[in-house]
């Protein structure tokens, strides 16, 4: 039920930050981008974990499965927790998308201009409800999964203790 749970909810956020970027015309940064990676990878990957469990795999598939998406979840909320950082000027974030814009020689800029090239800032955020930034909502919901996967490791881990030993 946990990798399922993370299947559903992960490819909700990042449907959501499909419809920021394609249907409220929101263009990700660098890091908006990066924050997505582990959810690529999550979301197969519970798909597999869960269907591995209702095929009832043997437990140590579904744990090490279990614990993987985990440590991809909490590498997300990472991710997050970086960019919310980079956001609120806490800490400088990467060259390309922070800090003073460096416009080159007035040849180089025209070229950029006509190449339709625009990088997002990432020191800046796009959005905010409640204060929070679509970064920090990341981190909340990638958190969340991560605990949902850890505790799923947990049960997974204990019951079969439980069976062994007479309890249910």
């Amino acid at each position: 039920m946990a990798a399922l749970i993370i299947a559903v909810v992960g490819s909700g956020a990042i449907a959501g930050a499909w419809f920021f970027e394609l249907v409220l015309g929101l263009k990700p940064c660098p890091l908006c981008l990066e924050q997505r990676v582990p959810y690529y990878i999550a979301i197969p990957l519970a798909l597999f974990v869960a269907l591995a469990a209702w095929r009832r795999a043997p437990r140590p598939v579904v744990l090490v499965g279990l614990v993987a998406l985990a440590l991809l979840m909490l590498w997300g909320a990472g991710l997050g927790v970086f960019h919310a950082g980079v956001e609120w000027k806490l800490w400088a974030g990467p060259t390309e998308c922070t800090g003073a814009v460096d416009l080159g020689s007035g040849s180089d800029f025209m070229k950029r201009l006509q190449g339709g090239i625009v990088i997002q800032r990432c020191d800046e955020a796009a959005w905010r409800f409640l204060g929070i930034s679509l970064a920090g909502y990341n981190v909340l919901i990638a958190g969340a999964l991560a605990a949902v996967a850890l505790i799923g490791a947990i049960a997974t881990w204990v019951a079969p203790q439980r069976v062994r030993h007479g309890r249910v």
